[in-house]
């Protein structure tokens, strides 16, 4: 990451948060993403409070410490997005990039009593092994408490369930990180969809379920021909994403 350029992160989390939009993994001008700067464990971009994810640049993403000052940007950031952000790069420093959201079918999971994600789609193979549930709700993250508990539950996991809220999914960059959030949504709507047909699901081993991962393990580079291919779509149709004004 020591060598990964600020302004290409930038674009790469402006990116990623046009595309959520654009999928419909987004609510509102809520949920948040964070990336740490490199080389500054203590610093990370951030998106702005009260921009819809559909409009955010380049220059709007915001510059943070772990305190929640604004270093960096002319906006200002939002309380629980610093709360759950801050606390989990601090407690994992693998964390690199950190994506909170509410997308629709994954938080469906989240509300549904007892329901978990199933080994019965091969997007679902992807998280096998790396999937962790937090069971309690507790309200808005506004201290940094709830944030550390949250992190905890993090750690060992690349994606986390809460409990009548939504997911946070954690990764080593921008690009691996959104195409779990991505892929994960999808999954979570094939399970979804096949659960409406009332016929019971269809259980993949446990054998098959982590050959499957293993082989899927470490796909940076389809997740940076994702994101860069999200980016071309940008330059040509909404070429004004890039702009640091």
């Amino acid at each position: 990451m020591a060598n990964v350029d600020i302004m290409e992160l930038r674009r790469d989390l402006a990116c990623a948060l046009r595309w959520a939009a654009r999928y419909g993994l987004h609510e509102g001008i809520c949920n948040h993403f964070s990336v740490r700067l490199p080389g500054t464990p203590e610093r990370f971009l951030i998106n702005p409070q009260g921009l819809h994810w559909s409009e955010i640049t380049v220059g709007d993403l915001l510059v943070v410490d772990e305190h929640g000052s604004v270093l960096e940007g002319r906006h200002t950031v939002e309380p629980t997005a610093f709360f759950i952000h801050s606390a989990i790069h601090r407690a994992l420093p693998d964390a690199l990039c950190v994506m909170h959201t509410h997308m629709p079918y994954a938080t469906a999971l989240t509300i549904a009593r007892d329901a978990k994600l199933e080994w019965a789609s091969q997007n679902a193979l992807k998280f096998y092994g790396r999937v962790a549930y937090e069971e309690g709700y507790n309200g808005l993250a506004l201290d940094t408490a709830e944030g550390t508990r949250l992190g905890t539950k993090l750690e060992g996991s690349d994606v986390l369930f809460l409990a009548n809220h939504g997911v946070i999914v954690r990764g080593r960059s921008i690009a691996e990180t959104f195409d779990d959030l991505y892929y994960l949504e999808r999954a979570c709507m094939h399970q979804t969809l096949a659960m409406t047909t009332g016929k019971p699901l269809r259980i993949v081993p446990d054998e098959i379920a982590r050959h499957t991962a293993a082989q899927m393990a470490g796909e940076s580079q389809q997740a940076a021909l994702h994101l860069a291919a999200l980016k071309r779509i940008l330059d040509r149709e909404a070429p004004e994403w890039a702009s640091c004004a």
